[in-house]
């Protein structure tokens, strides 16, 4: 999914620590993946604009709703999925 020189960071694995990759992808599109634990507050702000700008989307696995809270973490252990897991809180009132 991602273009010619791009670069893939990981902060977290929840699946574990093994992953597979070919390795060709890599280096056949001249891309860098690369593990991080911290960044500065203006790096995820900078992330949120992209985001509300439209110009990246998460990658949502699945949407609960909150009543499904156990459903969801029962999910989120099976660790069978990719992207990410989605509490939908009810609007008030409704």
């Amino acid at each position: 999914m991602l273009r010619r020189g791009g670069r893939y960071v990981t902060a977290g694995a929840i699946a574990g620590p093994i992953a597979q990759i070919d390795l060709r992808t890599l280096y056949l599109k001249d891309l860098t993946l690369a593990g991080g634990t911290f960044q500065e507050d203006e790096v995820f702000e900078n992330l949120l604009s992209y985001i509300e700008a439209g110009e990246i989307r998460p990658r949502i696995a699945r949407v609960f709703p909150l009543k499904e809270i156990g459903a969801a973490q029962e999910e989120f252990l099976s660790k069978t999925f990719t992207g990410k897991l989605v509490l939908a809180i009810p609007e008030v009132g409704h």
